[in-house]
């Protein structure tokens, strides 16, 4: 088999021959029931939910009527008025950006629309939501870890995560959510975490308008939860509409049909539209398609973490695939005596042998065993190390997938460094 041509100059992924696996035997037919025939159509098509460009002229004339009878029926309801930061009538494009939200929402209705944004606005100025960014809720345990922001998609969508699975233990469940006002505080941690979203936003027609949210459903306690789910739903749908271009649900488990149908009544046609569902143990090759992976969480199959976040902008990294059946070599070559590599790589559910070596260049020098033939667990996130060399040579990371028949998504990313000594 013939290897592909360089992704770079410094960059060889080399696929090496191996015997092809025996095609598995058909399986039987079967009934698909609710959850299956959901994922393979999240799978299958093309999501149907197109985002809003927000340009007044892309807009048909019965939209632009709507718009402006809008902007004149709040101007004699309510008055002048802002939303994060945006004056609503004046004639601020980000205005309109705003307005066509509630407006879309309901379908272009204005006699909808105008009850959904006044009770919004009132509610604003209720919660405190314009000042609610500051405030110090005493969540520190949460952070990072049941709702934060995290990088972005690959249309520069903010992205923020969901996880409720550290809720399962009782203890945790009990301090969050114990009684009503624990449950009036959580609610407004969340929308806290929201609203950081939304500053990232540029309420301007073609830009990004729009967050991307991927909730991880692993271990989720549905019964306990289904109160403060109904709660951030209700908050979530009445006041910030529009806000969310695509909702991913990750790790989902058997009983997704039981939360869909819980919460299906409450969802309009459109949000229903945005849904992408990845069953467990295809996070990362369905997060690939959406966001890059140096922008993914290490505990998803990506090169993200925490402690990199403070370093600025993550450095880009480069994807491939791992067949079924095959070896893929990286060759890091041009590394100089004295240089020291530093190194990410990771591939989606591993569950494979992973090994990394420094070939010189000299003749007669020996390959250095820099991390030894192993086999990675499937759960296992990204692996970061480094090596010195004393010669010049190049670094080569094999991933070898030859003992299984499944394609995997991976991802790598390196740094050299020379030596500062003469």
């Amino acid at each position: 088999m013939e290897a592909p041509s360089p992704i770079s100059t410094h960059q060889i992924l080399q696929f090496q021959d191996n015997p092809q696996p025996e095609s598995s035997p058909k399986p039987q037919p079967f009934k698909k029931n609710f959850v299956t025939s959901l994922m393979e159509a999240a799978t299958l098509r093309t999501p149907s939910f197109k985002e809003d460009t927000y340009f007044v002229s892309h807009l048909k004339s019965s939209e632009r009527r709507a718009l402006q009878e809008l902007k004149d029926k709040l101007m004699t309801a309510h008055g002048p008025d802002s939303m994060w930061d945006v004056p609503l009538l004046g004639g601020d494009e980000r205005a309109d950006v705003i307005l066509l939200k509630f407006l879309r929402a309901r379908d272009f209705r204005v006699s909808d629309s105008l009850p959904m944004l006044l009770k919004c606005l009132e509610w604003r100025k209720e919660f405190n939501a314009d000042n609610i960014v500051d405030e110090d809720l005493g969540f520190k345990e949460l952070e990072g870890v049941v709702a934060y922001m995290n990088g972005y998609d690959r249309e520069g969508h903010p992205v923020c995560y969901n996880a409720y699975g550290v809720f399962k233990d009782k203890d945790m469940y009990e301090r969050i959510f114990g009684d009503d006002e624990k449950l009036k505080k959580f609610l407004r941690w969340r929308v806290q975490v929201l609203e950081k979203g939304i500053k990232l936003l540029h309420f301007k027609p073609g830009g990004v308008n729009s967050l991307i949210q991927v909730t991880d459903l692993k271990d989720m306690p549905k019964r306990e939860l289904r109160v403060a789910s109904n709660h951030i739903l209700s908050l979530f749908q009445d006041n910030y509409p529009e806000m969310v271009a695509r909702k991913i649900f990750i790790n989902v488990p058997w009983y997704f049909s039981m939360l869909y149908s819980m919460f299906s009544p409450f969802l309009t046609q459109r949000t229903k539209s945005k849904f992408v569902i990845s069953k467990e143990g295809n996070v990362p090759e369905s997060l690939y398609k959406f966001i890059r992976p140096e922008d993914i969480p290490v505990q998803y199959g990506g090169l993200s973490r925490s402690s990199d976040l403070q370093n600025g902008p993550p450095k880009p990294a480069s994807e491939f695939t791992v067949k079924g059946g095959e070896k893929v070599n990286i060759q890091i070559e041009g590394i100089e005596a004295g240089a020291t590599i530093t190194w990410d790589i990771v591939v989606g559910c591993w569950d494979l042998e992973y090994s990394a070596e420094f070939v010189p260049i000299a003749e007669g020098s020996y390959t250095i065993a820099v991390e030894k033939p192993r086999r990675i667990a499937p759960a296992e996130e990204a692996i970061h190390n480094s090596f010195t060399a004393k010669e010049a040579g190049k670094m080569v990371l094999s991933v070898d997938n030859t003992g299984s028949r499944k394609r995997k998504v991976a991802a790598y990313r390196y740094v050299v460094r020379k030596s500062t000594t003469i």
